[in-house]
């Protein structure tokens, strides 16, 4: 499945940006989709992620800020991000997690640039 990440950009702290990851397919066998980010110098790390059945689960640091979603009409993920802060600045990627056959594959988007402001 190919992903396509969009909706980064330039932001001040305290704003908003909703990040969008769309699937060229819909996704059959699905365990879960999710976003990461990884920021210069650090290591990639998990902001969020939604299961087929539609729990979600959040780093501590987006807790309260960030919201997953996804439509399955448009095999769209989408991360709704409120009150940036600068620390938040990273490359965000979208993957989906899910069974082809017998195999588990995890397909990863290109990534979108968040930059936030003080």
């Amino acid at each position: 499945v190919q992903l396509q990440a969009s909706g980064g950009g330039f932001v001040q702290a305290g704003g908003s940006l909703r990040l969008s990851c769309a699937a060229s397919r819909r996704i059959f066998r699905l365990n879960a989709m999710g976003w990461y980010r990884q920021a210069p110098g650090k290591q990639r790390e998990l902001v969020a992620t939604i299961t087929s059945g539609g729990s979600t689960d959040y780093a501590d640091f987006v807790k309260g800020r960030f919201t997953i979603s996804r439509d399955n009409a448009k095999n769209t993920l989408y991360l709704q991000m409120n009150s940036l802060k600068p620390e938040d600045t990273a490359v965000y990627y979208c993957n989906a997690d899910y069974y082809s056959n017998f195999d588990r594959n995890v397909d990863w988007g290109q990534g979108t640039q968040v930059t936030v402001s003080s």
